[in-house]
């Protein structure tokens, strides 16, 4: 067992009750030494139960006076780690309702210290059916895993988790991610993939106390944050489609005749046009891309160019195939070019550099 002298707890909490001490007693039971509450906004009602983490439990206690959310948690108690504390070398991350045990604590410990370069994952089993698990958990995180996997190219079993082993050094990187609640658990993943990141999972126990009513995880509310990315890029395809399906049936009309390739043409037209919308609203909304502005113009037009080609191709060659509506089948294809195109935008196009 590697020692414990080098780890830090990290406790986020936010209106506790007992299971919250329940914890604090079996950590400082198992020898953990370095224990960081997070009091995230409670009322005073709560007090008594912070000051138990400090007189009975020797927590360091660390307050926001209003409820800046989960993530500004975390980034609070990772600022004051690597300010206040240079012997600790990993902390993990432990939900306050008594969710984690502490084997499985450990466990994502020894991993950080052996992974340095890791994000650690404590990851549960979602693929049994167990009665145990409730719908809302079941659904939310199988749900996120397989659009992660769609959009981003990242293979997880658990997003949701929020048993953690982080080293010092991504404790630093982690600092600068975007998000302040529970969307910023889900940034920590996405930047794995743009910092090159390894994630190690470590398989833990399924545990939900009371049907999980204790969360402040707004499945709605929450998910939606979670999901704001995709969101911003679903929204900003749908108005550069829009754009550009409306320009290519006006084009259509006005050039049938004028030439035997004026599908082609009306497509690259429509297309140009579209894209100088799109460009704009993925660069500045979507990605956030800081980098330079004539190499992101010139990949995003090098992809423009493989799609039109694609995209008009593809569309005439169905049209002479089939026979059918020409506009529904460039909605079709377009459609299916979609996904590709978000993985090209933000893994090479808009890709922020570290």
């Amino acid at each position: 067992m590697i020692s414990k002298d080098y780890v830090g707890i990290i406790i986020p909490s936010l209106d506790p009750d007992n299971k919250f001490l329940h914890l604090l007693k079996d950590l400082k039971d198992s020898g953990f030494k370095h224990i960081f509450v997070i009091n995230d906004g409670s009322d005073d009602s709560y007090n008594e139960y912070y000051q138990k983490a400090i007189s009975e439990y020797g927590c360091v206690l660390l307050t926001h006076q209003v409820n800046w959310g989960k993530g500004r948690a975390l980034k609070t108690a990772f600022n004051h780690i690597l300010t206040e504390y240079p012997e600790i070398k990993s902390v993990v991350t432990v939900d306050s309702d008594g969710q984690h045990r502490i084997e499985d604590i450990e466990k994502c410990y020894q991993a950080s210290i052996e992974n340095d370069e890791a994000l650690i994952m404590g990851c549960r089993d979602f693929s049994k059916e167990t009665s145990d698990i409730p719908f809302r958990s079941r659904f939310g995180n199988v749900m996120t895993c397989k659009v992660l996997k769609m959009f981003c190219g990242i293979t997880l079993s658990d997003t949701q988790t929020g048993l953690r082993g982080i080293s010092r050094s991504l404790m630093r990187k982690f600092l600068t991610v975007n998000g302040e609640r529970f969307e910023y658990e889900m940034n920590m993943i996405l930047e794995t993939k743009e910092l090159g990141i390894t994630i190690v999972e470590v398989p833990i126990q399924t545990i939900y106390i009371e049907d999980n009513e204790t969360s402040h995880f707004n499945p709605l509310k929450d998910s939606l944050r979670i999901y704001s990315l995709f969101a911003k890029f679903i929204f900003s395809s749908i108005c550069s489609f829009l754009i550009d399906i409306i320009l290519f049936a006006i084009f259509v009309r006005l050039l049938t005749g004028a030439s035997e390739h004026y599908i082609l043409f009306s497509a690259y037209l429509a297309r140009a046009i579209s894209s100088l919308f799109n460009y704009q609203m993925n660069k500045t909304q979507v990605f956030k891309a800081d980098g330079n502005n004539r190499s992101t113009l010139i990949k995003y037009v090098l992809l423009c160019i493989v799609q039109i080609l694609i995209s008009s191709f593809a569309t005439e060659w169905l049209f002479d195939l089939l026979s059918f509506n020409v506009t529904g089948i460039k909605i079709i294809v377009d459609v299916l070019l979609f996904f590709i195109s978000f993985q090209i935008q933000r893994n090479w196009v808009f890709r922020n550099k570290e």
